[in-house]
C-alpha cells in the first residue's frame, strides 16, 4: 500500500497551505464532529487524558479541517431515554454510595461521582447525536467520546456506565429507523456489552477483534475474534482483511459504528499489543475505505472508546485529518499543542490583570528593581518581580489550572513564599486547612547556566495526588511519595508563558532521577552535548525496562560502561526548555548534533541485573 504524504504541521510555503484548504472545500467530506466540555473528567489515577477529545478538536480546528457549523454540542443524555437500554434497577443503582468504585476501580466523593455520571451521559448524547446528523445523507460523523462497549443492560464495568453505541441504535430505533446496523469494535478489549445487548437481534452485528474474550461469545450476528498478546501491524492487518470485507458485503448495513480504540497502540499504557502509529491508521484507513467502496455506502460514525496515556489523542487526531485531507497530517506533540492553548489565553490577559492595581507609590520602583530580586531580596512582594499574589490566582484561574484541581475533587488553596533566599515559591494545598500539599513550586533567576542568557530555573517541583493510591498499571517512581496530578505539562506551559511575557530565554531543571529526564526529553534539551550523548547511552541500555524500574536501575549501578566494565550511575546535569529562538536553534543545531553524534559513538552502556518486567493488559 502507498504510503500517505506528511505534511508537517506548520510547514511549507504558504500556496501549499492554499492548495490544500481548497482541495478540501471542493472534496472534503461532510463531517460531523460531537464534542462539549461536558466530556471533561479528571478520574484520579492519571491514566485517562481528559482532555483527548478537547486536543484533537483543537487540532482539527487549527488546520481548518473541520467548519464550525459542523461541531455538535451534546447535553447529557435524558434517563428516561437511558431505559432504551438499561435496567430501571442498575439505573437506580448508579447513585448508590460508592456506586461507582467497582466500575473505575477508584474511590470516588459523591461530587466526582456525580460528575463522572454527568460526563459519560453527555458523551451517550455525542454517539447518538453524531449517529443522527450522519444517517440522513450517509455521511461521515465522530464523537470525541464515548465507545462504552463494556456496560451491559443491568450493570456497567471497565469504565463503562452507560452503553452509548446500543442508547445511540435504540434512539434511532425510536424515531423509526429500520435498517440494518454493523458495530466494528477494535477497541484492545473485547466489545462484550454491546454483544450481550444485541445477542438476540439479527438486525445489528457486532464485530469484534480484541487480545481476549470477556464473556459469553454467542450472538445471532456476531464476530468475536481473539487474537492474545503482542500482536504488531500486520497480524492485526491481515485478520481484519480477512474478516471484514466479506461480512461488509454479505450484512450490508445501513450504518456502521467504529469503535476505533486506540488501546492497542504500543505505547498503551494499558496494552499488550505493539501496533505503530502507521499501523493503527493503516487499520482505521481500512476499515473506512472497506465501506465507502460498497455500492451503497452507509453512513459510518465513529468513537473514541480505550486508550491511555498522554498521546492517545494523536491517533484519532492522524485519521480524522485523514478522513478529510486523504493525507497523513503529523499532529503536534502534546506538549506542543497545550503550549499553543496556553500562548492562545495569554493573549487575553493584560499586564494590569498580572500586575494588579497599583497606587501612585507602586511606581516608585522600576520593573529592573523588582525584577532584579527573584531569589534575592526580603522586600519581594511579587514572584518574578512582576505577579502580584493576586495576579497568579487570576492568571491560574484564566487557564483553567484551578478549575482542573477541583475536578480532581480539591478545593485549591495557594500560599507564597516570595523572600526565601534559595527562590520564590508557590504552593497549592488541596483543602483549605491546608493538610494535603497538592503542588509546590520554587523558582529562580539563573545567568550561569547558559553564559550570556537568563534561565527561569526550577529549583524544586512537586506535583502529586494525596488521595490517589499507587496501582500496578502505576507504580511509584523513585522519589515518590504519592502518584502525580497529570499536569506537568500545564505547569511546563505557564512557566513558559512567564518566560515569554518577562524575556527569560529558557526554562531550565536538573532531573534529579533519571525517569525525570526521559519524562521532559521530548520537550526539554541537556544544555551540555556529553550529557545528552550519556542520557542516550542510559535510554539504549534501559530500554526494555519500565520507566520505575528503568530510574532505580540507573541509579543503583545496575547499568556499565562496557568499555571499562564499570558501573556507571545517573548524575542530573541541566536541562533547559529553551524559549527565545537564538537558543532553540543553538542547542538544535548542526553542531550540537555532530557533536552529540561524536560523543555517542564512544559511550556505550549495558543493563546487568534482573530481567525487564512483563507489562500487563487491565480493563479498558
Amino acid at each position: 500500500m502507498r504510503q500517505p504524504e506528511v505534511i508537517a504541521r506548520g510547514r511549507g510555503q504558504w500556496w501549499q497551505r492554499l492548495a490544500r484548504r481548497l482541495r478540501l472545500h471542493i472534496a472534503g467530506p461532510r463531517l460531523s464532529i460531537a464534542w462539549s466540555p461536558g466530556y471533561t473528567f479528571r478520574l484520579p489515577g492519571g491514566l485517562h487524558d481528559p482532555e483527548r477529545g478537547e486536543r484533537i478538536l483543537a487540532f482539527l480546528a487549527e488546520e481548518r479541517l473541520v467548519r464550525p457549523n459542523r461541531v455538535l454540542l451534546p447535553e447529557p443524555i435524558g434517563w428516561e431515554e437511558l431505559r432504551l437500554v438499561h435496567t430501571d434497577g442498575y439505573l437506580e443503582s448508579v447513585h448508590e454510595p460508592r456506586g461507582l468504585s467497582r466500575v473505575f476501580g477508584v474511590d470516588l466523593t459523591e461530587a466526582q461521582q456525580e460528575r463522572l455520571i454527568e460526563a459519560q451521559r453527555t458523551m451517550a448524547a455525542g454517539t447518538a447525536m453524531a449517529a443522527e446528523a450522519a444517517l440522513p445523507r450517509r455521511s461521515v460523523a465522530f464523537n470525541l467520546g464515548g465507545g462504552f462497549h463494556h456496560a451491559l443492560a443491568d450493570r456497567g464495568q471497565g469504565f463503562c456506565l452507560f452503553n452509548d453505541l446500543a442508547l445511540a441504535v435504540g434512539r434511532l430505533r425510536r424515531q423509526g429507523f429500520a435498517g440494518r446496523v454493523l458495530i466494528v469494535d477494535l477497541d484492545l478489549h473485547d466489545g462484550d456489552g454491546t454483544r450481550r445487548i444485541f445477542a438476540d437481534d439479527a438486525s445489528v452485528h457486532t464485530f469484534s477483534i480484541h487480545n481476549a474474550p470477556w464473556g459469553d461469545e454467542q450472538a445471532v450476528e456476531s464476530t468475536s475474534v481473539s487474537l492474545g498478546a503482542g500482536v504488531e501491524d500486520e497480524r492485526l492487518l491481515t485478520t481484519l482483511a480477512e474478516q471484514l470485507p466479506p461480512l461488509a458485503a454479505r450484512f450490508l448495513p445501513d450504518l456502521v459504528l467504529y469503535v476505533a480504540g486506540c488501546d492497542p497502540a504500543g505505547d498503551d499504557r494499558l496494552g499488550n499489543w505493539k501496533l505503530t502509529a502507521d499501523g493503527m491508521l493503516r487499520r482505521d484507513r481500512f476499515v473506512y475505505e472497506t465501506f465507502r467502496r460498497l455500492r451503497q455506502p452507509p453512513a459510518f460514525v465513529g468513537v473514541l472508546a480505550g486508550g491511555y496515556g498522554e498521546h492517545t489523542w494523536r491517533y484519532s487526531a492522524r485519521f480524522l485529518a485523514w478522513i478529510v485531507s486523504r493525507r497523513r497530517i503529523e499532529p503536534p506533540s502534546s506538549e506542543e499543542l497545550t503550549l499553543d492553548q496556553y500562548r492562545r489565553m495569554a493573549r487575553a490577559l493584560s499586564p494590569a490583570d498580572l500586575q494588579g492595581a497599583r497606587s501612585d507609590d507602586d511606581w516608585s520602583l522600576s520593573y529592573e528593581d523588582l525584577a532584579g530580586s527573584l531569589g534575592g531580596s526580603a522586600q519581594e512582594s511579587r514572584l518574578a518581580g512582576f505577579y502580584t499574589r493576586q495576579g497568579v490566582e487570576l492568571a491560574l484561574e484564566r487557564y483553567g489550572f484551578l478549575a482542573k484541581l477541583r475536578q480532581l475533587g480539591f478545593q485549591p488553596a495557594i500560599s507564597f513564599e516570595l523572600d526565601h533566599p534559595g527562590g520564590q515559591t508557590v504552593r497549592i494545598h488541596g483543602d483549605a486547612a491546608r493538610r494535603e500539599l497538592i503542588m509546590e513550586l520554587r523558582l529562580r533567576r539563573d545567568r550561569r547556566t547558559l553564559p550570556g542568557s537568563e534561565l527561569l530555573f526550577v529549583e524544586w517541583l512537586l506535583l502529586q495526588n494525596p488521595r490517589s493510591p499507587f496501582s500496578p498499571s502505576r507504580p511509584a517512581l523513585p522519589g515518590q511519595r504519592a502518584p502525580g496530578l497529570g499536569l506537568l505539562r500545564d505547569v511546563m506551559s505557564l512557566l513558559v508563558m512567564i518566560c515569554e511575557r518577562l524575556g527569560f530565554a529558557a526554562v531550565g531543571f536538573v532531573p534529579s532521577h533519571y525517569h525525570l529526564a526521559a519524562q521532559s526529553h521530548d520537550l526539554l534539551r541537556f544544555v551540555d552535548p556529553s550529557a545528552e550523548a550519556r542520557y542516550r547511552a542510559f535510554a539504549t541500555a534501559l530500554a526494555n525496562l519500565p520507566l520505575g524500574e528503568a530510574s532505580r536501575a540507573a541509579g543503583d549501578g545496575r547499568v556499565v560502561d562496557e568499555v571499562t566494565g564499570q558501573p556507571v550511575r545517573w548524575a542530573g546535569t541541566p536541562m533547559v526548555l529553551p524559549v527565545l529562538a537564538a537558543l532553540r536553534d543553538q542547542l538544535g543545531g548542526d553542531a550540537y548534533l555532530e557533536e552529540v553524534a561524536r560523543l555517542s559513538a564512544g559511550m556505550r552502556y549495558r543493563l546487568v541485573g534482573p530481567k525487564p518486567e512483563t507489562r500487563f493488559s487491565a480493563r479498558s
